[in-house]
This record gives structure tokens, sequence and C-alpha cells, in this order.
């Protein structure tokens, strides 16, 4: 079970206790807790790539995230939300659910997919789940934004359509230069060249078009396999459809072995909270949302234990990332707290956007009440269930995932990993290294985001944080922390304050270079032209552009 940008603070046996998670509180009291758990990535696509994979996200696909205007760029960040996703997950990449697959589990994912749905066509699905060794899918195959919810602030805002009618402007006087010169035989010019453009024109123009609500049409949808069920989804029922797909999955699978993807739709912006639970925490709509997956969890829980599961099957509870600390309304506060470490979502490599909750339970095989506090990450997953299932991973590519089995029995006392690489998009913003010998956790930032206002714990003005530009600081030296003693990254270290400090720079320096010995060319999947929307790509329930349906129909609103 993933949820979508949880705060490792928000959660009971993490620390907060003021939001009621008994469910997730109990799955902990009953396994091995992880207090240090890593993302591969602060954001939702490279991240939950490297948990699919097993495998850094730079070694897929490559991930460039900028945000030059006020707020978020939506079609142009495709890393955060890929609405109408126009690449993803590579189909030469094997999941974890591919081994299993292999292996005889039946396999599903129910809820948020976010790994790029066709390649060619509007129907090609090669980047769909079912692609990618799932062998049942229901839920997004994109991510949740405001438009989903009638009523909430369009994320795509003004500046950003005041951008595309821009360039729709710069490129049509172009077009028409380039026409005239043509005509009258003032300049050579290939009617190819003034096509091509004409059609660049032409997709910027449609973007600024669709901006004004074709969203909500166009990227907030549910698919039951390749088949779109809603279009536009009705997000006050989505909660309870996804809870009953789960539930209805495990009674239907229970004789046989499975592996079941349950991908929250919470706590991801819009915050969309079933009426049971508004108002019913002390935190506001991000508070009540939290409630409301810690029961949806439990409820999971129960279907396994109902179904005389519970002491056979391996459980995992998790985040893909940090709390999304900037995200509000007027003045309400929308996003996570991420404890006592510093950032959140897409924050390079502070703790606060990369470490997440990490739950284990399998009765009778991992000890029950246990904490451990040793450098793990979402990529092991994928070598764990691998072993699990007696599977074989791929043997012609690095996977950066270690098998977490001894380490959850107790079979050994340290985690395999020496150096974790903390990326933002294709940039390698932080290590850390993790001294066995000495019990030290040493970090070093290269890249930082500048927060803004200064002073702040975030990137409040814009909305979100760039890797990369003139919203980064470079260190040289880098910026260096003891995480034993450390973890909320207040004090950094230097030559003068700790001794070892050129020691520890050069040995993280050649473990850098090693690293990037391993690293091969891989696609540019948010280049200007893959951001660019294609309306030939575009998933559609009925006639393009007129996009509707409604499959789920209105009985089976209630929850469980």
């Amino acid at each position: 079970m993933m949820a979508d940008d949880l705060g490792l603070g928000d959660v009971g046996c993490y620390g907060n206790d003021t939001l009621r998670t008994p469910n997730i509180d109990q799955l902990a009291k009953e396994g091995v807790k992880l207090t240090q758990h890593i993302s591969a990535a602060p954001l939702c696509t490279p991240s939950r790539a490297a948990f699919l994979t097993g495998r850094y996200p730079i070694r897929s696909v490559q991930f460039s995230i900028a945000i030059p205007l006020n707020r978020s760029v939506l079609w142009i960040l495709t890393a955060y939300h890929c609405i109408l996703v126009l690449r993803g997950l590579p189909p030469n990449e094997t999941t974890f659910a591919r081994i299993l697959q292999q292996q005889g589990y039946t396999t599903a994912l129910i809820g948020k997919w976010h790994q790029g749905v066709n390649c060619e066509s509007h129907s090609d699905h090669c980047h769909h789940p079912l692609n990618h060794g799932f062998d049942y899918f229901y839920g997004m195959p994109f991510t949740l934004v405001n438009e989903c919810q009638v009523g909430e602030d369009p994320f795509l805002n003004l500046q950003v359509q005041a951008k595309y009618w821009l360039y729709s402007q710069i490129i049509a006087l172009t077009v028409l230069t380039l026409l005239i010169g043509k005509l009258t035989g003032l300049f050579l010019v290939k009617w190819k060249a003034i096509i091509c453009f004409a059609l660049c024109g032409f997709l910027f123009f449609i973007s600024w078009f669709s901006s004004y609500g074709f969203v909500r049409y166009w990227n907030c949808i549910l698919m039951r396999n390749h088949d779109i069920s809603e279009q536009p989804m009705k997000p006050e029922r989505a909660a309870s459809n996804i809870l009953k797909e789960a539930i209805s999955f495990i009674e239907r699978n229970k004789n046989g072995p499975f592996l079941l993807f349950v991908s929250f739709l919470h706590v991801h912006t819009p915050l969309v909270t079933t009426e049971k639970f508004l108002g019913k925490s002390r935190h506001g709509l991000y508070g009540d949302n939290v409630e409301e997956m810690d029961w949806m969890v439990g409820k999971i829980l129960d279907a396994i234990d109902k179904a005389g599961l519970k002491n056979n099957t391996f459980t995992y509870f998790t985040s893909d990332h940090g709390g999304h600390l900037e995200a509000h309304k007027q003045n309400a506060p929308l996003g996570g707290w991420n404890g006592i470490y510093k950032g959140g979502k897409a924050m390079g490599g502070w703790e606060g956007g990369i470490r997440v909750p990490g739950i284990f339970r399998w009765p009778g095989v991992l000890p029950a009440d246990t904490v451990i506090d040793e450098p793990t990450s979402l990529m092991d997953i994928y070598p764990t269930v691998a072993h699990l299932a007696a599977g074989i991973m791929p043997q012609d590519r690095v996977i950066d995932g270690r098998n977490l089995m001894p380490l959850l029995q107790g079979k050994v006392q340290h985690s395999e990993h020496e150096f974790m690489f903390h990326y933002c998009g294709l940039y390698l913003h932080a290590v850390r290294w993790h001294q066995k010998d000495s019990g030290a956790l040493w970090k070093a930032h290269y890249t930082t985001p500048i927060f803004q206002p200064e002073g702040a714990g975030g990137c409040y003005i814009s909305g979100f944080c760039n890797c990369f530009g003139e919203d980064v600081t470079h260190h040289d030296p880098p910026l260096l922390f003891d995480l034993s003693s450390d973890p909320a990254e207040i004090k950094p270290l230097s030559p003068a304050t700790e001794p070892l400090f050129d020691t520890v720079i050069s040995r993280i320096e050649r473990a850098v270079q090693e690293h990037h010995r391993t690293l091969t060319p891989v696609p540019q999947q948010l280049s200007e032209y893959n951001n660019m929307w294609k309306p030939w790509l575009q998933p559609c329930c009925g006639t393009f552009p007129f996009c509707w349906c409604d499959k789920e129909g209105d009985s089976d609103q209630k929850i469980i």
C-alpha cells in the first residue's frame, strides 16, 4: 500500500499524537517499522518508477524538472503531473509485478499509476500497467489535480496560459513570415519547414485553448484495464470504488498466490474526502483525508484477516515521498508534516522530501513491534518480493535495491546500502554514506533549492522548488551533515568543526564517480517536444474531443 504525498510526521507511530492513524499504527505494532526508509526521488513519477523497477529513475528515464513561472507548470512539469502522459515507464523495464506474474502470481494495481499510458496512438497502451506485469488495473492512469474537483482553483494558472498564448503568437508570426517569403521569393524555404512550424504552433494553441476547462475531462480519468470507466471521474466516489476493488480482488484470489499494489489517491490535493470524515480531525481537510486513508488501510487489512490470509501475507505500507509543504488554499495548509526533517516534496535531497514511512508485517516470519534504524530504500521492495516469490531478477542491468528480508528478520544488523544517491530530476543533489564500521551516517549536499521567501522552509512564492538554474544553490565544498547526530540537517559541518571533513568528502566524491560510471544514456522523457500535448495520444471515452462516460453508475457510491 502506497500513500501519495504523505509526510513522515503525519503517522502516529512516527510521532504524530494529534492525527488518528490507528490502523497504520497497529500494522507497525504487529511488524517492523523502518525509520530511515528513503524514496529515490522527491516527486511522484520518478519515485514510483524506482519503486517498480528497483533502479534509480535516471537509469530508466530522464526527468528534468523546471518551474519557470509562478506555481508549478502543469503541462511542462510532467514529472509532477503527467497530465495526458506523453512518455512513461519504458516497455523494456521489468517491474516486480512482471517477475511475480512469471512465477504464477495474479497481480493487480488499484489506484494511481502515473507512469504513462500510450506511445504512438491513443490505444497502444505501451506504458499501461497491463503492459508492465499487472493482470488487472483499476484506477487513475494519471494523477489528481485541482481541476478534478468542481469548484477548486485551477492548477494551470493564468501565467501558464499566457505563456502558451505567447508561444502560439510567436510561431504564428514566424509561419506568416516564412509563407510570405516563400510566395514572394524573398528567401528560400521548404514547404516542409513551414508545415512543421505550423503544426508546432497549432499544438501550443490547442494547449492554451484546452487549459480553459478541458483538464477535468482529459486528465481526470478512471480506467478498468484498458477501458475508460469514468471520464471525467467523480472524485467523491473514487475512494469507495478503490476500496471495493481492493477487497474484491483479495476475495477473488484468496486461494492462490497474488500481488496487490494499492496505490492510494490520498493524500494528494485536492484532498477529496467523503462526508463521513469531513471535519473530524484536528488538522483541517488534510487531517480528514489522512484519517480516511487510515480507515481504508484498516478495511483492506480486515479483508486479509477475514480471508484467513494474515499469517501468510507479506504486507507493506509506505508513501511515494514526503509531504507537500507549500500546498495551501487561501490561508489553510493542505500539505503534510515531515516531522523534524527539513524540506518536503520536490526539495532535492533534503530529508523531509525523501524520508518516508516503511512498515512491514508478516506474522510468524517477521518480528512484531520492532524498529530498525538503518538506511533502506523504496527500491528494496523489488529484490525483496522477487526473493519471496523465488523469481529471477534481470541480469542485464543494474538493480539498486537490496533484499530486505535478512534485515527485517534480524539475521543481519546493518543495511546493505553503503551509499545512496539523491536525485532531483537529472541532477544529483545529495549523497549519503552509511559508514558501517563507525556507525556514522554522513550526508553531503551538492545542490539545494533556494527557499522563498528568505528564511522559509520551502518555496512558498513559486509553490514548488526547482531542481536547477537560478533557483538552486551549488555548494563547493558540499554541505556536510552527520545524520546520526543531526537528523534534522540543521548544523552543517566544516573542516574547523569536523576533523574527518576532507576524508568524508573525498570518499563520497569517489563513490559519485563510481556511480556515474554505472549510468548509461537513456531517452529524455521531458524534452520540449515530449512535453507538448499530442491529441492523438489522448485516452478518450467517446469521440475526441467530446470525451465523457460513466460506466460505474450511481449505485455504488456508498463506501463499504
